[in-house]
């Protein structure tokens, strides 16, 4: 997963980590919002409900996780519109 991350170039970027359920998933939705079509988005995540919950909404709304990287005590995850 290491080498898909050197692949995978953003367009924006979103650090969450802290950001508490359900709000970090509103703001990943708002920033996804103002995209055009086929950008990226890379959201840090913390382990735990974060992790667990915002890929499979952020799915659930139609978008791809293109990958999902743990980083040390957070994730990053790589959306595309």
């Amino acid at each position: 997963m290491r080498l898909m991350e050197n692949i995978i170039k953003s367009n924006f970027f979103l650090d969450l980590r802290g950001i508490a359920c359900p709000l970090n998933f509103v703001k990943t939705k708002i920033q996804l919002e103002k995209m055009e079509e086929g950008e990226v988005l890379e959201v840090l995540l913390d382990p735990g409900e974060a992790i667990e919950s915002v890929p499979p909404s952020v799915i659930e709304e139609g978008y791809t996780i293109l990958s999902q990287i743990p980083a040390g005590n957070y994730f990053k995850i790589f959306i595309r519109k």
